[in-house]
């Protein structure tokens, strides 16, 4: 029987948060209700904005991701996982705050890659803004050249879709945000990249695995299967 407990430290964002949950249903292997692991999600929407923090002095987000991460230890999660890659700029010290192992979706994808996609060379990654600037990506695909889009792509395409007025977080239109991720991943793929990577869990919301003609690798789908196996193997 599946008897782990999973925790999600979510809530950034919210629908980000949900699909990580379907993406567990989706990926254990069960025929009742009671084959499936038990899951705590802690939806908190109020922690402060993340790449606000990182790159305009905004409120720091550490305080309330400790208290949502606590919160999940007392109720005795075994793993848990956090569904936004710009909160993995404070994973460490949200990692020492608790006895439970937190996933880190970053090093997931590095394992990933080298078991699935052993002959590539450049990595693709659409991302926000504050996770670029901290070049958290870089700091482990270090054996990849990561290509990230220009900065006038960044800012007219990935952070409008997800920021904008019609954008992802603001429940806008998803085939407006499609459109603009769309031509962000092409700009990069034409500099080079042999996979792309939704290096924003919110992308995910939008784009498939056929949005591009090289291969789309979804953190949260790769996130789940670390948080289903013991062994993560992929």
């Amino acid at each position: 029987m599946n008897d782990k407990k999973i925790g999600i430290i979510g809530g950034m964002g919210p629908e980000a948060t949900a699909d990580l949950y379907l993406k567990i249903i989706k990926n254990t292997e069960a025929k009742k209700d009671q084959d499936h692991f038990r899951v705590i999600i802690d939806s908190n929407v109020k922690i402060p904005d993340r790449t606000q923090a990182i790159l305009h002095n905004g409120e720091d987000p550490t305080p309330a991701l400790i208290e949502t991460a606590k919160n999940l230890e007392k109720l005795s999660v075994d793993v848990a996982c956090i569904p936004c890659i710009t909160a993995h700029y404070f994973y460490e010290t949200i990692q020492k705050s608790v006895n439970y192992k937190i996933i880190n979706i970053i090093e997931e994808l590095v394992k990933y890659i080298k078991k699935n996609y052993p002959n590539i060379k450049k990595v693709g990654v659409l991302s926000t803004t504050g996770t670029i600037k901290t070049k958290l990506f870089n700091q482990y695909l270090k054996d990849y050249s990561v290509v990230y889009p220009t900065e006038a792509v960044q800012e007219k395409n990935v952070m409008e879709a997800i920021y904008g007025e019609n954008g992802i977080k603001s429940g806008g239109n998803p085939e407006f945000a499609k459109r603009l991720l769309v031509e962000a991943g092409e700009s990069i793929i034409d500099r080079g990249a042999e996979v792309v990577v939704e290096g924003c869990t919110e992308i995910g919301l939008v784009l498939s695995k056929d949005s591009f003609d090289v291969e789309t690798l979804d953190l949260l789908e790769i996130a789940s299967i670390a948080l289903i196996h013991d062994d993560f193997d992929y």
